[in-house]
């Protein structure tokens, strides 16, 4: 290189060596998750240039607990962030923006003044609130809190485990009374380390996940802020995804960088499939398994126990603009697969969970229900627990592991069935994204249960680039979302092969499968 460079408008340099011209320009996508940290290079084409990636610890201090370290999970995101610019040898002004997309539900508290957590972050997988929220349920308030959040009373989601920390850590509520203390999911802890303390902010589907924010005026809620004995001032301000929150301290990556969106990571992921329009679903196959369908601009309330959240917005205020989308979460899913690995020991990677299942035809009527967490959508028992049943002597490890797949897909078909009601429209198709996607045999399989055709996409790390189109929207580097809809393409197509005889016997079997796991904590 001979040093010859300018400012292109998309965000780039213009390089020059050896007569040769061209413009580097990138959107860089923070990709953190439940158990790592991710950083993702994009290009003007959609194009993986560059990946980093980081595990970090999980904590269970207790059963039913659920704990991250949120330095931790600060350190794990910067570092992978520098590495993935230095390993392409990459310098800020090549990066046209930052996309953040998180792990949704999990709250973090911490000084303002100081920067430090008061508590460990509760993931949302954590249980220690249930009884509370029972008890939420039994005073009568479901139905006020489903009307103006679109959510299920549930220890799952962040505005009980703030109440948790405010009666539980010394101080904490005197302090949030006095505005010292900031809440937020995991954009906002990104969003305030990022700048040095300068953005305490939120984006829309982030604020939709905490039950504090009515869905209808995307505005934090009063009377459940009341309810839920918040106060106002522990809360960040509502953004749209695609918004400028602000430039990064230059200390962090070399220079400033601006941060140019961010999205919960299913909603993140249904952008970045390219689900803009009514009625279009994507399946996320990740830690934990979400389907949303885009439902336009207007939320449909459930009555199949499913989630009305905020799709995105890009307008210029949160309130404006905005879509939203039917939700169902599965909790435990691709974990499934990890405690074959880790606590059975059946496979040393989880790649081989394929192949070991793909060794047998079927399960030989072994079903497993994963609710090692309990039930989401559309069962919602968080007293439900993890059920092999069908069991034989002749039943083997790779049974085990074709019963733990099939298990993940009955949960997905479960869910389409109250989503095909809720809507009151049938799905053509379902686009799928996430680590398990990659998994023939499962998609297969989940194409034959649903009876619909399963769609993969060239490129499934879908929740980044949803991230990464997000930035690039707002700062110019795409124009439209018509632009980038022709980046989108299909890897395969898997077609439903199974009868519809058996296809009801085996969700008939998996139907008793999951009565047996429900309510085994309270027993």
């Amino acid at each position: 290189m001979d040093g010859s460079s300018s400012f292109d408008p998309l965000g780039g340099t213009i390089r020059q060596q050896a007569g040769v011209i061209w413009v580097m320009s990138v959107v860089l996508a923070f990709d953190q998750g439940t158990t790592s940290s991710r950083a993702i290079l994009f290009d003007h084409e959609g194009s993986i240039l560059g990946l980093a990636q980081r595990e970090f610890t999980q904590h269970y201090p207790r059963p039913g607990w659920v704990e991250h370290d949120a330095e931790e999970i600060w350190k794990s995101q910067l570092g992978v962030a520098r590495e993935v610019i230095e390993t392409s040898g990459l310098v800020p002004k090549d990066i046209a923006a930052i996309g953040i997309t998180n792990q949704r539900e999990t709250t973090l508290i911490w000084d303002r003044e100081s920067g430090d957590p008061i508590h460990p972050a509760i993931v949302w997988q954590d249980r220690r609130t249930a009884s509370y929220c029972d008890r939420l349920v039994e005073a009568g308030h479901s139905d006020l809190i489903q009307s103006r959040t679109g959510l299920v009373i549930d220890a799952y989601f962040c505005a009980s485990k703030i109440h948790w920390m405010l009666e539980n850590v010394p101080g904490a509520r005197a302090r949030a009374e006095r505005g010292e203390l900031a809440f937020g999911t995991v954009d906002s802890w990104l969003f305030w380390k990022l700048t040095g303390g300068k953005v305490h902010a939120t984006d829309v589907t982030n604020a939709s996940r905490t039950m504090l924010l009515n869905i209808g005026t995307c505005e934090w809620d009063e009377e459940l802020l009341e309810l839920f004995d918040v106060p106002r001032s522990l809360l960040p301000q509502v953004l749209p995804s695609s918004h400028v929150y602000g430039e990064s301290d230059p200390e962090h990556l070399g220079g400033p960088i601006r941060i140019g969106g961010a999205a919960g990571d299913q909603q993140s992921a249904l952008f970045g499939q390219n689900c803009t329009k009514h009625g279009m679903a994507k399946k996320t196959y990740g830690t934990r398994f979400f389907k949303l369908m885009n439902t336009g601009e207007v939320p449909i309330p459930s009555r199949c126990k499913l989630l009305t959240t905020v799709a995105c917005s890009t307008a210029s205020s949160a309130g404006q603009g905005r879509q939203y989308a039917l939700e169902g979460s599965i909790f435990i899913a691709g974990a499934a697969v990890q405690w074959l690995r880790d606590g059975l020991g059946l496979i040393s990677s989880s790649s081989e969970v394929e192949e070991l299942a793909a060794s047998v035809p079927d399960s030989d009527g072994v079903y497993m229900v994963p609710a090692f967490a309990g039930l989401g959508a559309p069962t919602w028992d968080a007293y439900a627990r993890g059920a092999i049943v069908g069991i034989t002597r002749g039943t083997t490890k790779a049974h085990i592991a074709r019963a733990a797949l099939e298990g993940i897909a009955f949960q997905v078909a479960d869910v389409l069935d109250a989503m095909r009601q809720d809507a009151g429209i049938p799905i053509q198709e379902l686009r799928v994204d996430g680590g398990a996607s990659a998994n023939d045999l499962l998609m297969q399989f989940q194409a034959d249960i649903l009876r619909v055709p399963v769609v993969r996409p060239k490129v499934i790390e879908t929740t980044a680039m949803g991230a990464a189109f997000l930035a690039g929207l707002a700062v110019g580097y795409w124009d439209n979302i018509g632009q980038i809809e022709q980046i989108w393409q299909t890897d395969r197509v898997f077609e439903p092969s199974m009868s519809s005889a058996e296809v009801g016997e085996r969700r008939s079997r998996w139907r008793d499968a999951l009565q047996r796991a429900g309510g085994w904590e309270s027993a």
